[in-house]
């Protein structure tokens, strides 16, 4: 039968067509919906469980590493060591001739770290950053999983150990893992960052910032630390350096920002 002129005769192929298109055009909508959800859910596993999950380890590294600093001085102390050559009976600490009875030592002799080298990815020092109301295990280098992604301040292998002459070097996250370098520019001049070991405690004051150069910008942690991309910034000469380096701009990882402190004083454990 043909149709009457002027009215349009819809065919099966046509509606189908049509249910075709909705069907697509949903099922788009929903891989958007759900890829969408699964990024949120990505971004919210950086940036919150990563960090919860980090900072509770590095919470709970600290604490075991204070526990077993007081129960290796109570075993020397039930041993007699600290009765023995050079120490006070009583068990207070002794001073050498010249040092200053408010830190226990000499800062131009700082006392220097254990000889034996730190095991790798071990924590073997707390690093404590006052004005940040920072606290966190140090370990020895910069592996992102076994360190860096702990939030632990990774120690730079083949750079000095704390108290030592030349630079003692870290790294550490600015977000994610703990982030425990986030707040790194907001240091200033004469600023407090303090090293625990179990021989003793070192107190460095910051001194300079270099607010950014390049991840392979190798001179920021020679033993006299100097940049080679921007040479203004570093020193010349010989000293106690504490180097502390971490991403910039935040979220990023193309530069680096450093910032140098120097030994200010050392206090025997």
């Amino acid at each position: 039968m043909r149709a009457a002129a002027g009215v349009r005769v819809v065919g099966h192929g046509d509606r189908r067509r049509r249910a075709l298109g909705r069907r697509v055009l949903w099922g788009g909508g929903e891989l958007l919906v759900t890829a969408g959800l699964v990024l949120l859910l990505l971004v919210a596993h950086q940036m919150w469980w990563t960090n919860r999950e980090a900072r509770r380890g590095a919470e709970r590294a600290v604490a075991a590493l204070e526990r077993q600093w007081e129960q290796e001085g109570e075993r020397e102390r039930g041993e007699g060591t600290a009765a023995g050559p050079g120490s006070d009976p009583s068990g207070g600490a002794v001073t050498a001739p010249g040092t200053d009875p408010a830190t226990g030592a000499d800062p131009a002799r700082p006392r220097t770290s254990p000889a034996s080298p730190p095991r790798r990815s071990r924590a073997y020092a707390v690093l404590g950053i006052p004005r940040l109301g920072l606290r966190v295990p140090v370990a020895e280098g910069v592996d992102r999983a076994e360190v860096l992604n702990k939030g632990y301040a990774g120690h730079y292998p083949g750079t000095q150990q704390p108290g030592q002459a030349g630079n003692f070097a870290l790294a550490g996250h600015r977000n994610t893992h703990g982030e425990p370098f986030r707040y790194l520019p907001r240091l200033r001049r004469g600023d407090s960052v303090v090293v625990e070991t179990r021989s003793a405690t070192y107190t460095y004051g910051v001194d300079r910032v270099l607010p950014r150069t390049t991840a392979r910008d190798v001179g920021v942690v020679r033993p006299v630390p100097r940049s080679l991309v921007r040479p203004g910034y570093g020193y010349d000469e010989p000293g106690h350096y504490l180097t502390l380096t971490t991403c910039t701009p935040e979220f990023t990882s193309r530069y680096r920002l450093v910032v140098w402190a120097k030994l200010v004083a050392v206090r025997p454990a």
